[in-house]
């Protein structure tokens, strides 16, 4: 699991939502969607409990600081590309 990498969650009440890593620690994970989970309050989860993607978000490239915004475009343009994907298929 690494910082900025785009999650799901398979457990809880977020279930189902994608979130963005901010923190490793140990078994646990803390994540933010910037909207219901902003910076300043993380969730914390256990690794088993979000499914990974391949989508990784270099955190470090945002100037001035890291913003909820942020996280809020980078999680709407995955859905988007999701939903493109899914019309794709069927």
């Amino acid at each position: 699991m690494k910082i900025g990498q785009i999650v799901f969650s398979k457990k809880g009440r977020d279930k189902g939502y994608a979130l963005i890593v901010i923190a490793v620690e140990s078994e646990y994970v803390f994540l933010a969607d910037g909207l219901v989970r902003p910076l300043i309050k993380p969730k914390k989860k256990k690794l088993r409990h979000v499914q990974p993607t391949n989508t990784v978000v270099d955190l470090t490239a945002v100037t001035g600081g890291l913003k909820d915004a942020d996280i809020r475009k980078w999680l709407a343009v995955l859905q988007k590309e999701e939903v493109s994907n899914c019309q794709k298929t069927t």
